[in-house]
């Protein structure tokens, strides 16, 4: 289980350095990204919510290209960032992806299968949905196929599975807060604590300003 970032070609950007990536790929956070790669997951992150104020109490754009660029990230209070939990059975060849509309920062869902109702779905197109039963948790990679592939594994299979894709997540934000005193020092403090509320983090996890 990787939580992964749904990334689109950064054709171009210059607001600072990224990697070249893959049409409609995925990025997997960790802790193990260079810093182009943290920069593209920056940039996809702000590009998801870089959307113009309207009816709501957020303020205008700035005039200058790199702060009416994040403009979106730091003024929504619930950022969202495409992507989610990326589930791989490399026994039988078998992915399950987050589908459209999903988002990184709905990744605490996947407790609620085991702890809470017992199911989630996680977007559409296509329809990816867990469900408990007893001891076992089925992953359907789409719901809207009868003959879907499937991945079956334990609670505590997945227990553990879940643990290790949050301590990813809070090790990409390390690196993230490390890139950001680098990349974006003016805009720091309000990055990082973004990226954590993009990524449903503690603000605890965010740094003071170096």
């Amino acid at each position: 289980m990787q939580p992964v970032l749904e990334i689109y070609p950064p054709d171009g950007f210059v607001l600072w350095p990224v990697a070249e990536v893959e049409q409609f790929s995925y990025l997997p956070l960790s802790g193990e990204l260079a810093p182009e790669e943290v920069g593209t997951a920056v940039m996809r992150i702000a590009s998801c919510n870089d959307i113009d104020p309207g009816h709501d109490d957020r303020p205008p754009r700035p005039a200058d290209p790199l702060g009416s660029f994040l403009h979106g990230l730091l003024t929504f209070d619930n950022p969202f960032a495409a992507g989610g939990m990326r589930v791989t059975d490399s026994h039988k060849g078998t992915t399950f992806l987050p589908g459209c509309c999903n988002g990184l920062e709905d990744w605490r869902d996947w407790r609620e299968v085991v702890d809470g109702s017992g199911h989630a779905s996680f977007g559409h197109d296509p329809d990816p949905f867990a469900e408990r039963f007893g001891d076992t948790v089925r992953l359907t990679v789409d719901a809207e196929q009868s003959d879907s592939p499937v991945i079956e594994l334990s609670v505590t299979e997945l227990r553990h599975l879940m643990d290790g894709a949050e301590r990813d997540l809070a090790r990409f934000l390390s690196v993230a807060f490390d890139w950001a005193s680098q990349y974006l020092p003016d805009h720091f403090t309000p990055v990082a604590a973004a990226l954590a509320r993009a990524l449903a983090m503690p603000a605890s996890a965010v740094p003071a300003k170096p």
